[in-house]
């Protein structure tokens, strides 16, 4: 059951709630607020897969892991003790976990130190802006926005003051050198 605040009528979803969805439901909590996810598209999956391919290659016998959607992320705001008291809970694209202290049999909880999210039309605005507030404030390291469409890469990385710069763009062709990996490079050739 959603959480309703005593001093307004506004419902609040947490970890708990979403637990209790069936399995077939595509969801994500930001802030409290639920946010249903359609079925991705076939271009989308295209790209998670051979993302997820390229990272995974190269973290065989490494200590990080690679998960590919759907994979629960649980970003606590604070001290949040239990399961109805988590409001944030995102199944990015692609996570890549190096911490294992913050995985669990249900997901992870806590920033990942990477994360990729591949626009669609109805996730585009949540990615920019809601996700991408969320994911900085976690202490996500490096953040990638993939739009299709376009066909561009937006690369963030935290600095010394944990937020994230300029993003660097990289479009169709061009490689892309993973800063929390230095001697990975990923190709864009054969990812639109």
């Amino acid at each position: 059951m959603p959480f309703q605040h005593k001093r307004q009528t506004k419902i609040y979803y947490t970890y708990a709630d979403y637990a209790s969805l069936p399995e077939e439901e595509r969801c994500e909590i930001i802030d409290g607020v639920l946010y249903m996810q359609a079925a991705p598209s076939r271009i989308h999956q295209e790209i998670l897969m051979e993302l997820s391919r390229q990272i995974a290659n190269y973290l065989a016998g490494k200590p990080c892991k690679v998960y590919p959607a759907p994979f629960c992320v649980r970003l606590p705001d604070g001290d949040e003790k239990g399961d109805e008291d988590i409001k944030t809970v995102v199944e990015p694209d692609i996570s890549i976990v190096c911490d294992q202290s913050k995985l669990d049999g249900r997901g992870c909880i806590g920033a990942p130190d990477m994360i990729v999210e591949i626009t669609s039309p109805s996730s585009a605005r949540k990615d920019r802006l809601e996700k991408f507030y969320k994911y900085e404030r976690a202490g996500v390291k490096e953040y990638w926005i993939v739009e299709p469409e376009e066909k561009l890469v937006s690369v963030f990385v935290q600095g010394d003051n944990n937020r994230y710069g300029r993003p660097d763009i990289y479009t169709e062709g061009d490689e892309i050198k993973v800063s929390i990996f230095p001697d990975l490079v990923i190709s864009l050739k054969n990812i639109f």
